[in-house]
């Protein structure tokens, strides 16, 4: 390592993983705008949200907790021009109200880490 390597860091910080509670509250966030599957809430992730990262293992004990909890349900969709159903999430009508709420609190998580990481000149770091 060198003092450059250093000033690097924080420079350019890595991105930030979601542990599963994060993730359980931004998948909840993406599925109440509408039905989505795996890669795409990881692509949609990075997209919107560039200094965040998921992890496929964090994401898929984030959805099986979902669906155990009954929170959300999977089906499969056939897609056009792709050899295999996909596995589409969405969020189940009885639980709407607790994925609401899981999801202000991700929002209120990315607006407050993100202020702080503005207003200290840094990207949050991962834990």
């Amino acid at each position: 390592m060198k003092f450059d390597d250093i000033y690097q860091f924080f420079q350019a910080p890595p991105p930030f993983y979601l542990n599963k509670e994060l993730a359980v509250c931004y998948v909840l966030a993406i599925l109440s705008r509408g039905d989505s599957y795996g890669t795409e809430l990881i692509q949609l992730l990075e997209t919107e949200y560039p200094s965040y990262r998921l992890s496929d293992t964090v994401l898929y004990s984030a959805l099986k907790f979902l669906e155990d909890e009954q929170i959300i349900e999977g089906y499969w969709k056939k897609v056009e021009g792709r050899g295999r159903p996909r596995r589409m999430y969405q969020i189940r009508s009885e639980s709407a109200q607790q994925a609401q709420d899981l999801t202000r609190l991700w929002y209120d998580y990315v607006r407050n880490h993100s202020s702080l990481a503005h207003t200290n000149g840094l990207a949050p770091t991962g834990n």
